[in-house]
């Protein structure tokens, strides 16, 4: 949940994630919602998200290895870190997962299959 009281759900059946505020039946469409794919526009397994104080939305997209993000506004997300297929390099990710920012404005990425944690200095 936001500081606005949105409610942030990722629906990995439905290839998107949407935003619902209370008594909101249907949502906001706010990332994917293309069908499955790895274009700008869709996901393909969007499993954790985190949104930050200026509404912008950080989406881990698990089977396209890469974590988007939907700033406020945009009316598409950007892919940063990652989308650069599978495998264990730097830029790389083998099934991105969970995602969290460090007060420093660090970006850390578990990555399950290659078993370990990225750093990211998004600034």
């Amino acid at each position: 949940m936001d500081n606005l009281r949105y409610l942030y759900v990722s629906d990995t059946g439905k290839y998107e994630v949407r935003k619902y505020h209370l008594k909101d039946k249907n949502g906001t469409l706010v990332a994917g919602g293309n069908g499955q794919g790895n274009g700008i526009n869709q996901l393909h397994t969007p499993t954790y998200i985190y949104v930050d104080q200026q509404q912008n939305v950080y989406v881990s997209d698990s089977s396209n290895h890469r974590v988007m993000c939907r700033t406020q506004g945009a009316k598409q997300g950007s892919v940063i870190v990652g989308g650069n297929g599978s495998g264990a390099a730097a830029n790389q990710f083998n099934g991105s997962g969970a995602l969290n920012f460090d007060q420093h404005g660090n970006l850390y990425v578990v990555d399950f299959l290659n078993f370990r944690v990225q750093r990211f200095s998004l600034k």
